[in-house]
């Protein structure tokens, strides 16, 4: 590693805290009677979930907390409390550091609304599924609470839903640009990311007597001030219009109050401001990153001027590398939201440590035999890599745990094999899942770290792959084998995402998944086919698709297999038009899918494909006024005629795809036969008109002569029934004999009443 590089702490280096006599619980404590049978009086820290309590490395709470539990602190779990009152957030007493809140794996709006705003009534992280067992905005009310049950103790907020909303951002629920989630939710400290470094720092610093507002410098965590920190230069990037010539500013901001930004680099040094540079000026400038922010435009601007919150979504986006990100500042009223630089990756061993710390694998057992969809899913599937170098515009993925690639070592991963036959119930040998982000980044990072320290590029692999990127799958072909050979095991299958762009560049790999670890239909997720769109996705052309395709039905050939490759397309993104979803259909027909799930575009917090929706400018480039705009489907009847287009076969979809398509003067697509992409009104009345199979008793809507059998049969069990009810038998049970089966005389006569 370069001295480039950017280190940290060691994440088990941290000294252990005085509890640590207690050891490891089974399972963390959720009341007051499991805290007595550890012999706890009280908790170090209280974590408050929105999911249930699972104790799995792919669960937050449950990874956080035995990491504070290995570092010696007794930490309590309150999953899925009811927010209505106070009562449920003071079931474990009083922690005595800091209550850790969060909405859990999910955003609490993304959980709860589909992409068309319609309530969902399910929850996969809730016992047998029920939806509504957490709130709308669970950070905020869970924060509110826990301030109010114990108004003296701190809270700390993170997971994905504090993560993505550190700074202003739009909400598609309530279609408006909203404030940091740490001002709304009056919380102490925000931790972003992947929150393992951030919160033992954090942890430690409070367990040694420092106080949350003393910890002002903490990587991956946002803090509120009153005013910036003195001795900083200030990169001013509050506007997109600087007029031609601009003059460099040496004074503070008017409204930092005197002697408030003043810092001293040792006790004999004098007070030293901070230093402001436009933003059009600061490429002449060396300037200490460790000494440097950069000024959003403040929230106050942002909520009413669209084009200056896609110009604060690209700085935010830009400033992600660990290695040279620099602080963010975004004024809110009278505040200041201030966003340290993001965490430094954890190295392999570090990541070894977490995924091997020693969790259950299983639910609390006070949920007994309920069944919580998200663990049975992910029960038998192996995480074995963080983050996500593709960029997708549409994902939040990047936002939370960055670019760069963190991967477990071999022997981790298959130790957790090991240890997933040992403590999960019923397992019969088949991993479900050997991935994380994607299925195939594992390892695969840039191969000169002097580069990666400078990067500031928003996708190694768009528009082309990064000729610094390593994209040698070896290690992960390795590991695929390596769990094969496991004794007990039969099946490994791989269902995280593919990127197939970078799996064409190792054809060995793509000969071994195939071969081995796909059951007969793989999933891939090509988004759109056409390339105005694709350059809104930064997702490769169809030419890679095709290339990808013809090697997956060249191995699976070879291997003696038929399988398929399931695509995955979006309706609606940025950028999409109706004739780019046209061209989506048509190519769909031709290759003869018919996608049954199908997605409409869901702008989730702080994605740079939502900056689009919102602004409808284009992030990916330099922001102004005058700057490329971006078309996107925001009708409601837009978005449904772009998803019924994936679903050309659905006859549901077919009057409305008419109507598009005679607006757009392709009357052509109409009609019959292999060119057509619907059909003609006529042939659709038909179709909707024909009579279904009833079964007995059911109304099908059908003629009354297509519907005469199943008036017959009615009619000869309505008979039976009052002769067994005259006889004394029981309405419902069988008849026997001639009762069961009319003579065959006795069916024509009935023909003949029927008529």
């Amino acid at each position: 590693m370069t001295k480039r590089h950017k280190t940290a702490k060691e994440l088990f280096s941290y000294p252990l805290y005085w509890a640590e006599c207690y050891g490891v619980s089974p399972f963390l404590p959720t009341t007051r009677e499991e805290m007595d049978i550890l012999g706890w009086d009280s908790c170090d820290v209280i974590i408050v979930s929105g999911d249930a309590y699972v104790d799995h490395p792919s669960f937050g709470m449950a990874v956080l907390g035995r990491l504070l539990e290995s570092k010696g602190y007794r930490v309590g779990i309150i999953d899925q409390p009811d927010w209505r009152n106070t009562e449920d957030f003071m079931r474990l007493g009083r922690p005595n550091l800091y209550f850790g809140v969060t909405a859990g794996n999910m955003d609490s709006l993304i959980n709860r609304y589909t992409a068309d705003l319609k309530v969902r009534n399910d929850d996969a992280y809730t016992p047998y599924g029920v939806g509504g067992k957490r709130p709308d905005r669970a950070v905020i009310v869970y924060s509110q609470r826990c301030k109010e049950a114990f108004q003296d103790v701190p809270v700390m907020i993170g997971g994905i839903e504090a993560s993505l909303r550190r700074i202003a951002q739009y909400d598609y629920w309530s279609d408006e640009v909203r404030r940091s989630v740490l001002i709304d939710s009056t919380a102490d400290i925000l931790l972003y990311g992947n929150a393992e470094r951030a919160m033992l720092e954090v942890t430690h610093q409070m367990a040694m007597g420092k106080n949350l507002d003393e910890l002002t410098d903490i990587r991956g965590t946002t803090i509120v001030r009153n005013t910036p920190p003195g001795g900083f230069t200030e990169i001013d990037s509050t506007r997109v219009d600087w007029p031609g010539k601009v003059d460099q500013i040496y004074s503070p901001y008017e409204y930092i109050p005197e002697g408030k930004c003043q810092t001293k680099d040792d006790e004999d040094s004098d007070v030293m401001p901070i230093r402001v540079i436009p933003a059009p000026l600061r490429r002449g400038e060396k300037l200490d990153p460790e000494k440097t922010y950069i000024r959003l435009p403040s929230f106050e601007k942002v909520s009413k001027d669209p084009v200056l919150y896609a110009h604060t979504s690209r700085i935010l986006h830009l400033e992600s590398n660990p290695h040279n990100a620099r602080a963010l500042i975004q004024k809110h009223g009278k505040k200041e939201i201030w966003v340290n630089p993001p965490p430094i990756p954890l190295e392999t061993p570090e990541m070894d440590g977490v995924f091997d710390l020693p969790y259950a694998r299983v639910p609390h057992p006070k949920y007994k035999k309920a069944r919580i969809p998200a663990y049975d899913m992910i029960k038998t599937s192996i995480n074995i890599m963080r983050g996500c170098f593709g960029g997708c515009t549409f994902c939040s993925i990047t936002e939370h745990e960055g670019r760069v690639i963190q991967s477990r070592s071999h022997e981790s991963i298959l130790n957790e094999i090991e240890d997933i036959k040992a403590k999960v119930p019923g397992f019969t040998g088949h991993i479900s899942d050997l991935g994380g982000p994607t299925s195939n980044m594992y390892t695969l990072n840039c191969n000169d770290d002097e580069v990666q320290a400078s990067c500031r590029k928003l996708s190694c692999v768009y528009p082309t792959i990064c000729s610094n990127l390593n994209t040698d799958h070896s290690p992960t072909t390795e590991l695929y084998r390596k769990t094969r050979a496991i004794e007990g095991i039969h099946t490994v299958s791989i269902a995280s995402g593919l990127r197939y762009d970078l799996a064409v560049e190792d054809p060995e790999y793509v000969r071994e998944l195939v071969t081995h670890h796909v059951g007969g239909l793989l999933k891939i997720a090509p988004e759109h086919s056409e390339k105005d769109t694709l350059s809104k996705m930064m997702k490769p052309g169809m030419g890679t698709y095709d290339r990808f395709k013809r090697m997956f039905d060249k191995y699976s050939k070879e291997a003696g297999k038929k399988q398929h490759l399931i695509p995955y397309f979006i309706a609606a993104h940025p950028g999409s038009s109706d004739e780019d979803m046209l061209n989506l259909a048509v190519w769909l027909k031709t290759n003869d899918f018919k996608p049954d799930q199908v997605q409409t575009f869901y702008p989730s917090p702080m994605s740079l494909a939502t900056a689009m929706y919102h602004s409808g400018k284009n992030p990916l480039k330099p922001v102004t006024y005058k700057s490329e705009d971006v078309y996107t489907p925001k009708d409601a009847k837009q978005r449904t005629v772009q998803k019924g287009f994936l679903r050309y076969h659905d006859p549901r979809n077919w009057q409305d795809l008419r109507n598009t398509l005679i607006k757009m003067g392709r009357t052509d697509l109409i009609g019959y036969g292999l060119n057509k992409l619907v059909p003609a009104e006529e042939k659709d009345r038909q179709v909707r008109q024909r009579p279904q199979k009833a079964k007995p008793g059911q109304a099908t809507g059908a003629s009354h002569t297509s519907n005469r059998p199943t008036i017959e049969k009615n009619a000869v069990a309505e008979k039976a029934r009052r002769k067994n009810h005259h006889s004394g038998k029981p309405a419902g049970s069988r008849a026997t004999g001639e009762q069961a089966a009319p003579s065959q005389a006795k069916r024509r006569k009935s023909k003949v009443k029927s008529r």
